[in-house]
C-alpha cells in the first residue's frame, strides 16, 4: 500500500471480512487484554512480529525500536518509550516471556557499523550509540571479518545486548529469578525466511524446529 487512502481501504476491507465474520472474538478483545507475550522488535516494516507468528489481536503485546535496542537502567531516558512499554507489559500485564526479535539487513545496525550515514540525524545516532559497545567487542575478537559476517554478528548481538539490558531492571530479573518469567532472543533471516533462536548452552542462533515450537 501506497497512499493514506489505500490503508483507509485496507481498514475497511479488514472489518468486512475478518471484524464481522470474528465478532464474537472481537467483542471479547472490548473487555481488557492478555497477552501473555512481549515481543520487543525493530521498527523495520518488513519484521511484523504479529504476522512473523501467526498471532491474532491480543496475542502479542508489542513495543518496538530502532534495532530492537532496549536501554539499560543506567542508559534509559527520563522518558523512555521502551522501557515504559516493557514495565507496563512485567507490572500490569503480568507477562510470562519477553522476546527481543532482530533480523538481517537492519538499517540501524547498518547505521551503527556506517555512522556517516546518520551523522546528521542526531536522535537515530544517540540510540544507536546504545549498541556501540556491541560492536566494540567484535571489533576486538576480530578486526578483519568480512562485512556481511560482522553485520549479521552486530545483529545478533545486539538482540543479546538487549536481553542483558532486561536483566538490569530489578524488576525483571526478580521475576526471572522466580521463574515466572523468561526471556527469549530471536534472529529472523529475511533472504531465507528462517527463524533462529538463542541456545545458550551451545552459545549461538540455532533454526528453530517445528518440534521446538
Amino acid at each position: 500500500m501506497q497512499n493514506f487512502h489505500e490503508l483507509i481501504q485496507g481498514f475497511h476491507n479488514f472489518k468486512e471480512d475478518y471484524f464481522l465474520r470474528e465478532r464474537e472474538f472481537f467483542s471479547s478483545l472490548v473487555h481488557g487484554q492478555s497477552p501473555k507475550t512481549l515481543v520487543v522488535a525493530c521498527c523495520d516494516s518488513r519484521v511484523d512480529p504479529a504476522i512473523l507468528m501467526g498471532c491474532r489481536p491480543g496475542d502479542l503485546f508489542v513495543a518496538r525500536s530502532i534495532a530492537a535496542i532496549v536501554p539499560d537502567v543506567e542508559k534509559a531516558g527520563e522518558h523512555d518509550a521502551v522501557v515504559s512499554a516493557v514495565e507496563y507489559a512485567v507490572k500490569h500485564l503480568d507477562v510470562r516471556n519477553i522476546i527481543v526479535m532482530g533480523h538481517s539487513n537492519c538499517g540501524g545496525i547498518h547505521g551503527l557499523l556506517h555512522p556517516e550515514v546518520v551523522s546528521k540525524e542526531p536522535y537515530i545516532s544517540r540510540w544507536l550509540c546504545l549498541a556501540h559497545p556491541v560492536l566494540e567487542e567484535l571489533e576486538h575478537e576480530d578486526p578483519d571479518e568480512p562485512a556481511d559476517v560482522r553485520a549479521r554478528r552486530c545483529e545478533e548481538g545486539t538482540v543479546l545486548q538487549s536481553i542483558d539490558s532486561l536483566l538490569s531492571y530489578d524488576w525483571v530479573k526478580s521475576r526471572v529469578d522466580a521463574g515466572t518469567l523468561a526471556l527469549h532472543a530471536l534472529y529472523y533471516d529475511l533472504a531465507s525466511g528462517t527463524m533462529y533462536v538463542w541456545n545458550a548452552e551451545a552459545e549461538d542462533f540455532e533454526a528453530t524446529k517445528l518440534s521446538e515450537l
